[in-house]
């Protein structure tokens, strides 16, 4: 089974409380790589950035101070107009999800051929993920549509896929 997972397309990172002009451009894109991928036979899985009332009194919130991401806010919604349809959707409370195998085991059944990356932040939860499933998967191709990805600032955007590409995963 080939797999997109789709990380964080959230309104807090797309035009909320840490949103970008990069992150809002991509979304067009995104949702153009979830048709296709669908098209094609993929099974795709969104992630949620998922984060409680006492975010500020934690180790993240301590080092990123900006309220974002609250469950069953609207800054926590995964962008309307993103299919979720027959998708797997994973809450995560932090930057990388340590949970892979059992999502593509209970949700998928088991072998995986093949994962592509798309979603928010490059710079953070992308390539935390990646660098997870790469660790987890060390002989599947892993890639991550660059196009399809926005960083907290084009530059560490960059820096994040050469750190990608240092470490084996393809930039498609």
């Amino acid at each position: 089974m080939k797999v997109l997972v789709v990380i964080d397309m959230q309104n807090d990172f797309i035009d909320g409380s840490l949103g970008t002009k990069e992150a809002v451009a991509i979304v067009p894109a995104v949702a153009e790589k979830i048709r296709a991928r669908k098209a094609e036979g993929w099974q795709v899985v969104f992630t949620r950035d998922t984060h409680d009332e006492g975010y500020m009194d934690s180790n993240e919130g301590k080092h990123l101070p900006v309220v974002h991401c609250v469950e069953d806010t609207p800054g926590w919604e995964i962008r309307e107009g993103l299919d979720t349809m027959g998708a797997w959707v994973v809450n995560k409370p932090s930057f990388g999800f340590t949970g892979w195998t059992d999502v593509f085991e209970e949700f998928l059944g088991g072998e995986v051929e093949e994962i592509e990356l798309v979603g928010l932040c490059t710079d953070i939860c992308v390539v935390s993920n990646a660098l997870i499933l790469k660790a987890l998967y060390p002989e599947i191709r892993i890639s991550v549509d660059p196009a399809c990805c926005a960083g907290v600032t084009p530059e560490s955007h960059e820096a994040a896929l050469t750190t990608m590409r240092m470490c084996q995963i393809e930039i498609a």
